[in-house]
């Protein structure tokens, strides 16, 4: 295993670490008895091989339902120095509150401490605001760290680019939670901020929030050759030094083995990567045309500023993944959240376009004239049954 410095934590960390979201048996919390014996049973496998190789950040969430529960009955039996364990709990208005999901959180993980307490789900202003007021939630988390129960604390997020740089720029966290992967690369701003302020970078969920990699369409398979469009997607990722740590949100032992493949081609990105990078790019240029590709996010209107609420960089977005790269699944599973992800997905699908009107909206964009006619076209193809975040269901 390579690890890297995780900014001013100091903390040796992996550059992979073992996301909490794929193998616990429920969403919700449950009793132990509920809990069936070979989940648990995967669940305690899948920890000692991810420790086996390595991967000693076992990250989590209170919001992970049965997670933190499940681990209790594994992580207590690790040497406590060996592991980095990481839980995240979501601001909320009462402070008192949160500090009582916390203690729930380590109750269940039968710790003494954890070494990242990440404030969960900073995507907004309002949240911001029950993190960082006076007598808020970091003030909480402050109090946890002087008891020893916390060692740094962090946020993760999935909100706006620039609402995530205000966060950084607080400078009140030790490490950062954020998406950013080659099909969605808007947050490097934030990465670069938060690489100034000498912040630990984890980057959440790359196979799955990136391109749903663990079954990839024939055509992505094809471009990314000779490598997986899973390890492609970590080389990319590691190949960036302001990077971390990329969550593997591993749901058996063996879904560890893929992602291990990139740690010996590393020290090669430089060389690896280019002719497929090229080849990407070119064959979107080849469906989309160049001038679309380059210029397509040009003064879009944020959905907050947008008759209806239509989220048109994001749905202009998974058209372009789903045209150009056969990443049609992927885009009808996030397409298909609008309307229903509140803060962590914000914004509408386009299927009210008839009731609307765009044309001032979308005035200072080089494609005015076009848009509409996508985002009909992207409903078309995208339309389904609502689908609901995992933490919904």
């Amino acid at each position: 295993m390579l690890y890297k410095r995780f900014g001013r934590t100091e903390l040796q960390m992996p550059v992979f670490s073992c996301g909490g979201m794929r193998y616990q048996f429920k969403w919700q919390d449950v009793n132990q008895s509920e809990i069936p014996a070979d989940n648990q049973k995967n669940l305690e496998a899948t920890i000692r091989r991810a420790v086996e190789v390595g991967i000693n950040h076992i990250e989590t969430a209170r919001g992970y339902g049965s997670s933190e529960m499940q681990l209790g009955r594994i992580l207590p039996k690790f040497p406590r120095e060996k592991l980095i364990v990481q839980t995240k709990v979501s601001p909320v208005a009462d402070a008192k509150e949160f500090r009582k999901t916390f203690e729930r959180s380590l109750q269940y993980l039968q710790l003494d401490y954890v070494d990242l307490l990440g404030l969960h789900g900073i995507n907004n202003a309002e949240l911001l605001d029950y993190s960082i007021r006076p007598g808020g939630c970091l003030d909480v988390a402050r109090q946890l760290q002087a008891e020893g129960k916390v060692r740094f604390i962090g946020f993760s997020t999935h909100g706006a680019t620039d609402s995530i740089i205000q966060v950084i720029n607080t400078n009140q966290f030790d490490y950062i939670n954020l998406h950013w992967y080659y099909i969605n690369q808007w947050n490097w701003p934030a990465i670069e901020a938060a690489t100034r302020l000498d912040m630990g970078v984890f980057i959440i969920s790359p196979s799955n929030k990136g391109g749903n990699l663990y079954s990839p369409p024939r055509k992505l398979v094809d471009l990314c050759a000779p490598l997986s469009p899973m390890v492609f997607n970590d080389l990319f990722c590691l190949s960036h030094p302001q990077v971390h740590t990329l969550s593997i949100g591993a749901a058996k032992p063996q879904d560890f083995d893929e992602h291990l493949k990139t740690l010996a081609l590393l020290d090669d990105s430089s060389e690896i990567l280019p002719p497929i990078l090229t080849r990407l790019e070119a064959e979107a240029i080849a469906i989309l045309g160049e001038d679309w590709v380059k210029t397509w996010h040009v003064n879009l209107p944020t959905w907050e500023n947008t008759p209806g609420e239509i989220n048109i960089p994001v749905i202009l977005w998974l058209w372009n993944l789903a045209t150009a790269y056969d990443l049609v699944d992927y885009a009808k599973m996030r397409y298909n959240l609008l309307g229903n992800g509140n803060h962590w997905f914000p914004g509408n699908k386009a299927d009210k376009l008839k009731e609307l009107d765009l044309r001032q909206s979308l005035a200072n964009s080089p494609h005015a004239d076009q848009i509409p006619q996508i985002l009909t076209q992207s409903h078309q193809m995208l339309k389904g049954e609502e689908v609901k975040r995992l933490s919904q269901s």
